[in-house]
């Protein structure tokens, strides 16, 4: 049993895929669950409506995420507590800093990513106060500025824990998450890549209850599908490269990232 702690199923590149269909296929996989997760407004109303649909296959996650922080409005932000207050989220995220992309037109560099850090506190807020973990995106074009400024933020709500998703850092950058924050990182199918040397690096050392598996779907489909469009259950490769490099058996690595899913997104155990 494994459970797909990222992936974005609302994304227009599954507007002509059949949601009961996907399951089926990441069932037989031995995928029993996903965690959904929304980046802007526009598309929360779809993830509810999935995980309403799909309760025993569909958790949902809203946020705005950082590449549309000039876009996000403070009525945005108490929409955004108020569907957390009604509904039975499994998380604050898609969230974060994104210093990759450049600025849109009309912001200078220094004011979008200073728009994208009171988003993320805002972010980090409204999970505090309805009790909820965190989802975090951080990507740099060099350096580590995204990830050093998340963790800046994310000390200052030591009751919000957070997950660092596609977590590509090293092993310094993990302990920090693990040991600072008292977080988890969550592993792509980057891992199966033969340039993903350290990110395998980082899965065969991380401590087994800090880790988590995801797809990222629509994107980054893992080896032997590269380039392809990604989708839940294709997880399972993931968790079969992570066994092979810490010489584990599979089922260990599901029961520990199945766990660990749980326990993060408050899932229950039937899930």
């Amino acid at each position: 049993m494994l459970i797909d702690t990222h992936c974005h199923l609302a994304s227009h590149h599954y507007a002509q895929t059949s949601m009961q269909e996907l399951a089926e296929r990441s069932r037989e996989l031995g995928v029993t669950h996903c965690i959904s997760l929304g980046t802007h407004r526009p598309d929360w109303e779809t993830q509810l409506e999935l995980a309403a649909a799909m309760p025993d296959y569909v958790s949902a996650c809203l946020a705005i995420h950082p590449t549309e922080a000039h876009l996000a409005t403070p009525e945005d932000m108490e929409l955004l507590q108020a569907l957390g207050g009604k509904h039975a989220l499994a998380a604050i995220g898609e969230a974060g800093l994104d210093y990759f992309h450049p600025a849109p037109e009309g912001c200078d560099e220094a004011g979008y990513h200073a728009l994208q850090r009171d988003l993320l506190e805002r972010h980090f807020a409204i999970a505090e106060t309805l009790g909820l973990n965190i989802s975090i995106h951080t990507r740099d074009r060099k350096g580590s500025a995204s990830f050093d400024d998340a963790v800046a933020i994310a000390r200052n709500f030591p009751r919000v824990k957070p997950v660092f998703h596609c977590f590509i850092g090293d092993r310094a950058q993990a302990e920090t998450i693990f040991s600072g924050l008292d977080g988890m990182i969550s592993v792509t199918g980057i891992v199966t890549f033969k340039n993903g040397r350290q990110v395998q690096d980082v899965a065969a050392w991380c401590p087994l209850d800090r880790l988590m598996v995801e797809t990222d779907a629509p994107y980054l489909s893992p080896e032997p599908y590269r380039g392809s469009q990604n989708e839940p259950g294709r997880v399972r490769y993931v968790a079969d490269k992570i066994a092979a490099l810490r010489g584990l058996p599979v089922p260990e690595i599901e029961a520990a990232t199945t766990a660990n899913a749980r326990r993060f997104f408050r899932l229950p155990d039937h899930v």
